[in-house]
């Protein structure tokens, strides 16, 4: 009888742990740390398959909306979420085995509905990994809008700019990233692969999708705003504190133009389900490469950048999404009509 993890461990006298060497659950007894307390204590990767499956029946259990589009809102797109109509939200802390989003200017929930019309669940906050979460937590969400139905993500974040024409409120197109924390053997895709969403091995040449760059940069010009609209490579380090001098300036000589502390790892859970990745810097702060600069980069400026450009951000994402939204019904059709070819292919 196959059974329900979250039933499981919420109901039965026997609580399930797993063992992410064996790919199976173990029984421990009541008294002892339930499955919630053995996520939370961030040792092994608790999230089979199954497990998030069972997260993702829940919301489906009471939602109706089917988004195949998903969003990451970053600083100063969080409000995109509440012009969304039909809409569900699910605060992060009652759907089963989620964390908790702790970030000043991250809401910390989970938003279903419809930008014009297109049906897109979006994350009013993310999890970070300076917060004490491991990646695969942090990006396990990405995993359940999966198995939601989603196959598009936008991605979006707060970054200073590292690249020397970079100016407060510009806006940096995702083109490739630095992943200094994978340098270290920090990723959210170690341990046992788990075929049903990806491959043990991905390449990571075409993880942002030309196709949506590309469009994104007509976008921005329909709407005027391509004189500060960039292109260019982001690093992810693990944060708090922002990056030192020498940090900084061993970055640009790699190639970096922005610095932040999120998305990659969402970028790598993503790619590896498959899912086309749009994605997006706001550029909040000019990083200080110069040792005599007296100016300190500080948490309440990336807040304020993100609400100075908010209408332009919004107004960015949602194009897209149309966009995406017509690319994903052309190639359905275009699907259809070689799948009708065939059966007449005698």
């Amino acid at each position: 009888m196959k059974t329900d993890p979250i039933s499981f461990a919420a109901s039965s006298p026997m609580r399930a742990a797993y063992s992410p060497l064996t790919h199976s659950f173990s029984s421990f007894k009541i008294g002892t740390p339930n499955l919630d307390a053995a996520i939370a204590a961030n040792n092994s990767n608790f999230y089979t398959y199954e497990l998030l499956q069972s997260i993702a029946e829940w919301l489906k259990k009471r939602v109706d909306i089917r988004p195949t589009v998903g969003i990451i809102c970053g600083s100063g797109l969080g409000s995109l979420a509440d012009t969304l109509t039909e809409r569900n939200t699910f605060p992060y802390e009652v759907i089963p085995h989620f964390p908790k989003s702790t970030v000043h200017g991250h809401e910390g929930q989970l938003v279903f509905g419809k930008l014009k019309g297109v049906p897109v669940v979006c994350m009013q906050g993310r999890f970070h990994y300076y917060e004490g979460y491991p990646l695969w937590k942090c990006s396990m969400p990405i995993r359940v809008m999966k198995l939601i139905g989603v196959n598009q993500l936008i991605v979006t974040n707060a970054a200073g700019g590292l690249h020397s024409d970079y100016q407060p409120g510009d806006i940096m197109i995702m083109k490739d990233h630095v992943n200094l924390m994978g340098f270290a053997g920090n990723n959210p895709l170690q341990g046992v692969n788990e075929e049903r969403f990806g491959p043990r091995f991905i390449a990571m040449n075409r993880a942002y999708d030309k196709e949506l760059r590309d469009h994104a940069k007509k976008i921005s010009k329909d709407l005027g705003i391509e004189s500060f609209v960039r292109e260019g490579v982001y690093a992810v380090l693990g944060g708090p504190n922002f990056e030192t001098i020498a940090e900084l300036r061993l970055l640009k000589t790699c190639g970096v133009d922005a610095v932040g502390m999120s998305t990659v790892h969402e970028v790598l859970t993503a790619h590896h389900a498959g899912m086309r990745i749009f994605a997006f810097s706001l550029i909040s702060n000019k990083c200080v490469t110069d040792y005599d600069d007296d100016y300190e980069v500080n948490h309440a400026e990336v807040i304020d950048t993100g609400k100075m450009r908010e209408p332009i951000l919004k107004e960015l994402v949602t194009r897209m999404v149309l966009k995406m939204s017509e690319l994903e019904n052309e190639s359905a059709s275009a699907n259809n009509i070689d799948s009708a070819s065939l059966m007449f292919d005698y």
